[in-house]
């Protein structure tokens, strides 16, 4: 044997996977199940687990196929499903690539209907909160329906029959097929942009439910809610019912309904406005009699019979008054002018001229005291200074060494008695004139002589 004989994962797989495509048994397989763990990811794919009592298998289906469902998967919904079985490389496991499903046991349309319609109750789109009343009188009707079709011949005789001064303006859609969905939201979102339309219909005449479906789409049921302009869903015969229904304003259960919905009869509109005019008649009459008698009791009353007794008392009232104020001002301006006059002297007092001149007179005062108080001062301090001189004189050792007097220093220190000095010592003497030295040869004490 040559060469490894082991295989790698990948090749088993790879040959594994070879098996499954070219097992004609394993193509456009019809398989019923439970949907479990649903997962709609956002690029559209929805990836799931298609089970029963006793297995279960990872299943997949992208985004071209899941586009075309009707309904939304739910886990826990029992399904009809086509497709292919094939391995998934990546994970090594059998997989089912769903090409269509179907509800099991129900319609995948009437399925679709229920979700859209608990979706949006959910929402609160159908509540009776957001309803707008129809116009009395609407001047302009918007229609969105089929240009050529028979809804909106029906529309047009009718209101033309009913109410001919209302204008139709029709804003044509495409009500089946592929493009009926983005056609019908366009076309209701022209007719509010135009901002003149008084009351709209959104319909079309009668068929199966695939053909009007349309109105039982995500996309119209929101532009319908979004429209400003009260809305009328007229769609099919009065036995169908499409969510639009739901949404709008008002439901009419064919187009000619819608149309006699939208507009009064012009007979009953007469009817009604004659009506109105008898009742005014008839309310004006009665109204004027009794303003009439009104008038009347007023003239014959004592006031108008009587003006100047009625004015009288505020004459004497008025002349009371003016009395009063009188008196009042002069106490008035008696007490400001007393109080005036009180102000006046206590500013005169405190005046800032009286009082400068006030301080102006003592200054003076003070400045001669202090001119009393300096010479004493000085000549006190001048007889203290000649005492000082004199004494100072007297005390001063020149003038006693005038008299012959000198004085001795030993190293320095004073020499005060003999008892200081010693034979040998030299001594300084100072002099009036001048400083000798000596040196002491004896020392006799006065003491000793007494």
């Amino acid at each position: 044997m040559s060469g490894n004989p082991y295989l790698t994962v990948q090749a088993v797989t790879k040959y594994i996977k070879r098996k499954f495509d070219a097992d004609p048994h394993l193509r456009n397989v019809y398989i019923k199940g439970e949907l479990s763990n649903v997962k709609i990811h956002p690029s559209g794919h929805i990836y799931f687990t298609l089970k029963d009592d006793k297995s279960r298998i990872q299943s997949a289906m992208f985004r071209g196929n899941a586009s075309s469902l009707k309904f939304k998967p739910e886990s826990g919904m029992n399904v009809l499903i086509t497709g292919d079985i094939n391995v998934y490389e990546s994970s090594g496991q059998y997989q089912l690539y769903v090409q269509s499903m179907e509800p099991d046991g129900i319609g995948a349309l009437f399925l679709a209907f229920e979700q859209l319609k608990e979706q949006l109750g959910k929402e609160g789109l159908f509540d009776v909160r957001w309803k707008q009343q129809l116009p009395w009188i609407p001047k302009k009707v918007g229609v969105v329906t089929a240009k050529s079709g028979a809804a909106f011949q029906d529309i047009c005789s009718t209101i033309g029959r009913r109410f001919p001064m209302a204008e139709i303006v029709l804003f044509p859609a495409v009500v089946q097929g592929e493009q009926a969905v983005p056609s019908i939201v366009e076309a209701i979102g022209l007719a509010d942009k135009q901002g003149d339309i008084d009351v709209l219909i959104v319909g079309r005449g009668g068929g199966s439910i695939e053909d009007l479906w349309a109105f039982n789409e995500e996309a119209v049921a929101r532009a319908i809610f979004s429209c400003r302009i009260p809305t009328i869903s007229a769609v099919g015969h009065e036995t169908d019912t499409t969510i639009a229904d739901f949404v709008a304003d008002h439901r009419a259960p064919t187009p000619t309904a819608a149309a006699e919905l939208a507009v009064p009869a012009k007979d009953e509109l007469a009817g009604r406005i004659l009506d109105r005019k008898r009742v005014i008649y008839r309310f004006l009459a009665t109204r004027l009699t009794q303003e009439q008698k009104r008038l009347d009791r007023l003239k014959n009353a004592y006031p108008f019979l009587y003006p100047d007794r009625l004015y009288r008392p505020f004459i004497e009232k008025q002349v009371s008054f003016e009395e009063r104020l009188a008196r009042s001002h002069s106490d008035l301006l008696y007490r400001k002018s007393t109080l005036y006059s009180q102000i006046n002297s206590r500013f005169q007092y405190v005046s800032p001229a009286v009082q400068l001149q006030q301080l102006s007179k003592e200054s003076v005062r003070a400045e001669e005291r202090l001119l009393r108080a300096m010479r004493q001062a000085l000549g006190g301090k001048q007889d203290r200074f000649l005492t000082g001189i004199r004494m100072l004189q007297a005390l001063n050792p020149l003038s006693v060494m005038e008299r012959g007097f000198t004085i001795v220093y030993k190293e320095g220190d004073l020499v005060k008695n003999a008892g200081s000095l010693t034979p040998g010592d030299r001594v300084e003497i100072n002099l009036q004139d001048g400083t000798a030295i000596a040196e002491i040869q004896t020392i006799e004490s006065l003491k000793e002589e007494s």
